[in-house]
């Protein structure tokens, strides 16, 4: 930045200005919110003159004056009266005149001024005073005082600083405020754009002055952003000039090109393209260039020399997209003249700036470069120089322009150099990984090695650049490559290689009629030749013919041994006439897991598809459909593991059916597998492989149908193979996979239910199927059912048959059916009726054996988890004319009832109850209810059941009530039978089914009466809660003793009779009643008929209202059974009240909470005689109806407790 000063003084102190004033830095806060940055300011200090000021229109920035300073060592009143402040006055009249307003004046205070002006009678202040007030009466700040400037002392260097400082801060205050002056004059000289007058060229140069400024700063970045703008608003113009937008100014673009010299970029500014610009003469690729060595000096300082390159690329093609547009005149040869030596010169100024490993590493970045310049070079038979000699060895080498003269002085130079350069641009490309970049630089090669007559070479290059094209899906280029390379095969007599690309081309739509004839003469030509080759030439069948359709008749692809099923292709052929085919083939795998006479049920849960096999156009049938590159994709299968026997899934799994076309090795230099490809692969018929063949077939331009007739079996068409003449197209894999199946079926017989449930007790149709399969049913035929007993089959004269009328004849335990005569690979179906017994619950047999020797199991009913029915399976053997074995066929029947009974009894009298409850879904009618009892004919059973028929509906239950009566004495054991007829809600009388369930019930005699009677206090007429009330439990015996009765329970005393042992417990599980004393004790109880004891228990109750009487057990007493037992105290075991703790279930703990409160539990005997192991006595309840309580629903009237406080009521 330049700095003008004015001065009366010597400028030893300018030298040290100059020298600090760059050391720190400062942060430059720019305008419109953009971030601050750190610059450093380098300030050129310039001796004032009025003509270095600012002239109105000077937009120059890097000489523009951004501040002025006056420097004074005037230290006398006087001087500065008559001659200082004059000058000072000039100084700033000049400033003012200019606009320029950013001034400092500087005032040097020395010793030397001190000692020669020591008499002066006005101290130094008063100059410094009188200046500010003179000239800085509003900024007193500019205005400094600099001490002693040439002394090393802490006043001067604090002096100094200081000084520093505030020029610092003004010089960086009076840049941000004209340098925004300037951006803003700048804007509107670019709105200014549309008028007429306006030049680009001048516009140029002024925001060209801003980049300097940045760059000065060493803002690279944004000095680079400037040129940006200027590249972008220069290549919109001429945008719009090809759109018809045109500009005056863009007339001087347009002139004629006169100087193709290239880029230069090792200086830092090309003056003399800069002065034709600032003229207005420049051309186009001056202006490009001029302004690209500025892009490139910008981006080497900012260290991204390999956005360069990037650039540089852009350029070239703009600049000859930009020539056309404009429509400028340029010399042949020029352009790419140009275009070869700026590449250059770019790839030297990055080896001017990076080292060679870096270049190595970054190939990738320069590769593009030198294809820029191989192409420049190949236009008009221009070499470069070898890139890898280049690169290495530039420095070397002479310029771009040397260079160039002399590879055009001679052809052998021309092709050593242009050779050279392609290898070079072609192993720079693979090392990158750019191999589509690498075979079309190969490509031109090879058009070089043809017109050389090296055709071996050129075909090298031709297939490398057709792989890049056939992957990419270019089909012109394809033909056009393809049509080179049959000719450099048949100059090489290559003939498979040449008959394989003649088949391509005879099939390609790109060529003409002629063409393709031409090509497919070629082939007819070599397939009319007899013994000329030693073996058949294999081509791929993808270039001769496409697989569109394969059709199976009948469409199921499945059909039985003497049937016929026809394979119908259909074949789509390429060729332009038609082709007479000596023999098509047609390859089959046998699939094992399908054939023999294993059944077919895995293969008819495989044919999946139509009939009707569609293949894919784009792929011709020779692989999935995927990309050339990505191979085929996997052929699943599903392949199960079933039991010989029943035919049950063990295992399950997935095979890949294709994997000798997955798991082969590819080679990368060998071409991909696809009918687009130059040699695609030929692959030939399997030896011993199962054909299907037709013999003489004609194919014509278009779709062909062709039939082949299917051998037994079940096979997987694999391959397809033509011959004609001495040559055969092969398809080496046929996908989608398509497979057929000729079977040989085993006769299989199944009895599947024709309603679910099957409901046990009804009749029920069941419905069997047979499938001849091979086996021819012959008259006189029968199948022979053997049955349990516990499901007959029910008699019938005939049955519906799918044919006809079957004869039935059944017997006690085997049921025949006669068949009628059937073919094989039939179906017969015939229902019939079978009834499961339920069982009554009577004892089983033993297991007897079926008529087949075989040994029946008698069905045992089960809870079955998916139903709240009891399930029976009834197995039944069945014998077949075609087999020696015996096929077993299994029913699973469900009980619709289940039934379950109890005893009930009212002091003396007995009843039975039955409870039916309907667990199934169906509705019955229940009716002739009975109830008998088998072994004691005085017994009497009276019906207490009002109805004769009941109507029991799903999931709800029927109770049926009968009383016993007895004459003599009632039995202690009752052999019952229940029976019913039911039938279901929707059918008649006659369908009745009986229903038996038999039961037993034991001791049903009433041994013992208790009675319990609740007595309120003394003087109190009801009980009250809170207080003591006694309970009498009165025990009475019923019966005598019958012979049956334990012997163990009673005690035969001296003349005395006998008695026994009984357990009582009062307790209250509902919390009511609180039991004082003894709330347990053991009692001897005579066993005579109206014997009684009583037992007093002193109770109170705790709520008020009607309380039902507490619980009364009484259990027996069972003593030990042990040989020598030391019998206990009876009176210390009447005593005891925890003995109703012994062998006690979970549900009478609760009744005994207040008992274990007051004592711990203990055992009859001493703690010594449990150690010694002596057997202990134990409690055993009666059985239902031996104890009758009368109290067990009485209720007791309990009144509340009286109240005795007394309430203060206060009334006013």
């Amino acid at each position: 930045m330049r700095i003008l000063f004015n001065n009366n003084i010597p400028l030893p102190p300018l030298e040290l200005l100059h020298s600090f004033f760059f050391l720190e830095p400062m942060e430059w806060r720019r305008t419109y919110g953009r971030a601050p940055k750190m610059i450093h300011l380098e300030a050129n200090f310039v001796q004032f003159k009025e003509e270095l000021l600012p002239k109105e229109g000077n937009k120059a920035l890097l000489t523009f004056p951004f501040l002025h300073i006056y420097w004074t060592d005037c230290c006398d009143t006087e001087m500065y009266k008559s001659s200082v402040k004059e000058d000072m006055m000039r100084w700033q009249n000049s400033l003012r005149t200019h606009g320029s307003s950013d001034w400092v004046i500087i005032v040097v205070e020395t010793n030397d001024t001190k000692k020669k002006n020591k008499t002066n009678i006005l101290p130094r202040s008063s100059i410094v005073d009188k200046i500010r007030s003179d000239f800085c009466n509003k900024q007193s700040d500019r205005c400094v005082v600099l001490s002693d400037p040439l002394k090393d002392s802490s006043r001067s260097q604090e002096s100094w600083n200081s000084l520093l400082l505030k020029l610092r801060t003004l010089l960086l205050m009076s840049f941000t405020k004209n340098l925004g002056r300037f951006e803003d004059e700048m804007r509107t000289l670019r709105e200014k754009r549309t008028q007429p007058g306006w030049s680009f060229c001048e516009y140029f140069m002024v925001q060209e002055e801003l980049a300097f400024v940045f760059e000065m700063l060493q803002q690279f970045e944004d000095a680079l952003v400037q040129y940006d703008e200027l590249d972008a608003l220069f290549t919109q113009y001429v945008l719009n000039f090809g759109a018809g937008d045109t500009a005056n100014w863009l007339g001087s673009f347009c002139a004629p090109v006169r100087n193709w010299s290239g880029l230069l970029l090792r200086r830092p500014i090309d003056m003399e393209k800069r002065d034709g610009i600032q003229r207005g003469e420049a051309s186009l690729l001056d202006l490009r260039s001029y302004l690209f060595s500025r892009q490139c000096t910008l981006l080497i300082f900012l260290q991204r020399p390999w956005e360069v390159t990037q650039r540089a690329l852009e350029l070239l093609h703009n600049c000859v997209q930009e020539l056309r547009l404009l429509e400028v005149q340029v010399l042949e040869g020029a352009l790419d003249c140009w275009v070869f030596l700026s590449c250059l010169e770019v790839l030297h100024r990055i080896e001017g700036c990076c080292d060679p490993a870096q270049l190595a590493a970054n190939c990738s970045h320069t590769v593009g470069l030198w294809a820029a310049a191989h192409t420049g070079a190949v236009h008009h038979g221009v070499p470069a120089p070898s890139g890898l000699d280049f690169t290495l060895h530039f420095n070397s080498l002479q310029s771009p322009y040397k260079k160039l003269k002399e590879a055009l002085s001679s052809v052998e130079a021309f092709e050593r150099h242009y050779l050279e350069l392609s290898h070079a641009a072609m192993e720079m490309y693979q090392a990158i990984g750019r191999l589509r970049s690498a075979r079309l630089v190969g490509k031109s090669l090879a058009e070089f090695y043809m017109r050389k007559g090296d055709p071996e070479r050129a075909e090298t290059f031709l297939q490398e650049a057709l792989k890049s094209y056939v992957s990419e899906g270019w089909s012109l280029p394809v033909t056009h490559t393809r049509r080179q390379v049959a000719e450099c095969q048949k100059l090489l007599s290559k003939t498979e290689d040449y008959l394989q690309t003649s088949a391509l081309l005879a099939g390609d739509v790109n060529l003409t009629t002629e063409e393709r004839k031409h090509f497919c003469q070629e082939i007819l030509s070599f397939t009319g030749k007899s013994g000329d080759q030693p073996h058949k030439v294999t081509l791929s069948m993808g270039v001769f013919a496409q697989l569109t359709q394969l059709k199976f008749h009948p469409a199921t692809a499945s059909v039985h041994s003497g049937a016929v099923l026809q394979v119908e292709l259909t074949l789509r052929c390429l060729m332009p006439v038609s082709v007479r085919i000596q023999q098509l083939v047609a390859s089959i795998h046998f699939e094992v897991d399908h054939g023999g006479t294993h059944g077919r049920s895995k293969g008819a849960q495989r044919q999946t598809h139509p009939g009707t096999v569609v293949f894919s156009q784009s792929n011709s049938s020779v692989g999935p459909p995927s990309s050339s590159g990505a191979g085929p994709s996997l052929e699943l299968d599903e392949v199960q593991d079933r039991s010989p026997s029943d035919n049950s899934l063990n295992s399950t799994g997935v095979i890949c059916k294709n994997t000798h076309l997955l798991m082969r090795r590819h080679d990368s230099n060998s071409p991909p597998d696809t009918p687009n490809c130059i040699s695609p692969p030929t692959v030939g018929i399997k030896e011993g492989a199962q054909m299907l063949k037709v013999q003489d077939v004609t194919l014509e331009p278009g779709n062909n149908s062709i039939t082949f007739t299917a051998p037994p079996g079940t096979y997987t068409l694999r391959q397809l193979c033509a011959t004609v003449g001495e040559v055969q197209f092969i398809l080496p894999h046929i996908y989608p996979s398509a497979q057929y199946e000729v079977y040989s079926q085993e006769p299989q017989l199944t009895v599947e239910p024709l309603s679910e449930p099957l409901l046990a007790g009804l009749p029920q149709k069941v419905k069997f199927t047979l499938l001849t399969g091979h086996y021819t049913v012959k008259k006189g035929d029968a199948l022979q059912l053997s049955n349990t007993e516990t499901m007959p089959i029910l008699p019938s004269t005939s049955c519906t048959s799918t044919l006809l009328t079957l004869s039935i004849q059944s017997s006690e335990k085997v049921t025949s059916i006669s068949l009628p005569p059937a073919p094989p690979y039939h179906t017969l179906e015939f229902q019939l009726e079978v009834l499961c017994i339920i069982p009554s619950g009577a004892d089983r047999p033993a297991n007897e054996r079926l008529t087949n020797g075989e040994v029946r199991h008698r069905p045992r009913s089960y809870s079955h988890p998916d139903t709240p029915m009891t399930a029976i399976d009834q197995r039944m053997s069945i014998d077949c004319p075609w087999s020696i074995y015996s096929t077993l066929l299994a029913l699973t029947f469900y009980i619709p009832f289940k039934t379950k009974h109890s005893l009930l009894s009212a002091g003396n009298r007995k009843y039975i109850q039955v409870c039916v409850q309907n667990v199934s879904d169906v509705n019955f009618t229940l009716a002739e209810v009975k109830l008998t009892e088998k072994q004691h004919a005085s017994l009497e059973l009276q019906s207490l059941n009002t109805k004769t028929q009941q109507l029991l509906c799903c999931k709800h239950s029927v109770f049926c009530l009968w009383e016993v009566r007895w004459k003599d004495d009632l039995p202690s054991c009752l052999q019952c039978v229940f029976s019913a007829n039911f039938s279901p809600l929707s059918q008649d009388i006659s369908a009745y089914k009986p229903f038996h369930y038999q039961f037993q019930l034991e001791r049903v005699t009433t041994l013992y009466s208790v009675k319990a009677e609740i007595f309120p206090p003394a003087g109190e007429q009801h009980c009250r809660s809170g207080v003591l009330c006694g309970l009498e439990v009165c025990i009475t015996r019923l019966t005598d003793p019958a012979e049956g009765e334990i012997a163990e329970d009673s005690k035969t005393e001296t003349d005395g009779p006998k008695t026994t042992k009984l357990m009582y417990e009062v307790a209250d599980s509902s919390s009511n009643w609180a039991v004082c004393g003894k709330s347990s004790g053991m009692v001897l109880m005579p066993m005579t008929a109206n014997a009684t004891h009583k037992v007093q228990i002193e109770v109170m109750p705790l709520f008020a209202g009607h309380l039902p009487f507490p619980k009364i057990k009484v259990l027996k007493y069972l003593p030990h059974t042990a040989a020598v037992a030391i019998q206990p105290d009876p009176d210390s075991c009447v005593e005891n009240d925890s003995l109703s703790l012994l062998d006690k279930t979970l549900d009478d703990q609760g009744d005994t909470a207040s008992i274990r409160s007051r004592g711990s539990v203990h055992s009859v005997g001493s703690g010594d005689q449990q150690q010694k192991g002596v057997a202990m006595p134990r409690l055993d309840p009666f059985s239902p109806g031996q104890v009758f309580n009368h109290s067990h629903a009485r209720q007791v009237l309990v009144l509340p407790a009286t109240d005795d406080h007394i309430m203060e009521v206060n009334a006013t």
